[in-house]
């Protein structure tokens, strides 16, 4: 089996890689930059940027599946930042596939394409997409999700998945970012309500891809759909925060700002940045307030009777393996 993966030495990417390769499979990645611990897997690598056709083309000829989880992920910046890689790229993948003949692509998309601000508490697939959205990321992403989905038909078929909040060792976005922050003591918890939050460690995330890819055929049940991925353990926000700053060995948050007051200082940081063009991101937006002062569980009913998805590392157990990753990484 040869195997492309986009965005193959990302935090995802890179998990999905490894567990293809333990599979047997021969696999490619594409990403912008070299990766010696691609290098080290055995790895195929082709250096390009998701946007450039050219570069996606070459990368998707002589596979038969492709994993396409690059993106641009954040919070902040303009709108092309995120339209070139996540709807633009997203669309080189699915014309590169059908170019090449490539019958299946799975794709890694986010349940913030449906996020509209509000709780968000048991849903299940079916909920619709928000008439607007306060980040570039979730549109964007809710843009590429449509083409994915469309593009499937007998020539190609696809599915989509939503992972939420993807963490644990190696994880390069959600933990540093918290971490961080707890070490400068920026951060501060929004709202006194206990709102339940469900992630998704990174191993039962890898293994949600392929899981999918297996089942993956033209008429099959997945054919076509997306899918929400989470551990199915969902806790109290602030708690699993504080759990994230303990495994690195960071003070628990104790501050409390009000959620309307959050917002409007998303708000206000949102025109300040933009005014003055400063350099970086705010330190609160809008979206930001808004995510984390709501509920974010989901119902797994489809994945788990559609391809068996059945998540493999618990939360608890998740922790110990962060703390044990950090204990042995320095941080900065």
């Amino acid at each position: 089996m040869n195997v492309l993966v986009t965005g193959g030495g990302g935090f995802l990417g890179k998990a999905i890689v490894r567990l293809l390769v333990e599979q047997g499979a021969s696999v490619t990645s594409l990403a912008r930059s070299y990766s010696p611990d691609l290098a080290a897997l055995g790895v195929t690598q082709q250096q390009g940027d998701i946007a450039d056709p050219t570069a996606v083309s070459a990368a998707v000829a002589g596979t038969e599946l492709v994993f396409h989880v690059a993106a641009k992920a954040g919070v902040w910046g303009s709108y092309d930042d995120y339209y070139r890689p996540n709807v633009l790229g997203t669309q080189n993948v699915i014309d590169a596939c059908r170019r090449h003949g490539v019958g299946r692509l799975v794709y890694t998309s986010s349940p913030s394409v449906v996020f509209n601000g509000k709780d968000m508490e048991g849903c299940d697939e079916t909920v619709p997409y928000p008439d607007h959205y306060l980040s570039w990321y979730p549109q964007t992403k809710a843009v590429a999700e449509r083409l994915v989905l469309a593009a499937d038909g007998p020539g190609l078929t696809t599915v989509a998945l939503r992972p939420h909040l993807i963490w644990g060792p190696e994880d390069n976005q959600l933990v540093p970012r918290i971490l961080e922050r707890g070490r400068k003591g920026q951060l501060r918890r929004i709202g006194r309500r206990d709102c339940l939050v469900d992630t998704v460690y990174i191993d039962n995330a890898a293994q949600a891809h392929l899981a999918a890819a297996q089942v993956l055929a033209p008429g099959s049940a997945v054919s076509g759909k997306v899918y929400f991925i989470a551990n199915g353990e969902p806790v109290p926000l602030w708690q699993l925060v504080n759990q994230i700053l303990a495994a690195g060995g960071v003070t628990p948050v104790t501050g409390t700002i009000p959620s309307s007051f959050a917002y409007g200082l998303g708000w206000l940081l949102e025109q300040v940045y933009q005014l003055f063009k400063l350099p970086g991101e705010p330190r609160l937006t809008r979206f930001v307030a808004e995510e984390l002062s709501t509920a974010h569980w989901f119902d797994l009913a489809a994945a788990r009777r559609d391809f068996g998805y059945r998540p493999q590392v618990s939360i608890n157990e998740g922790l110990a393996r962060l703390a044990a990753w950090l204990d042995g990484h320095e941080q900065p």
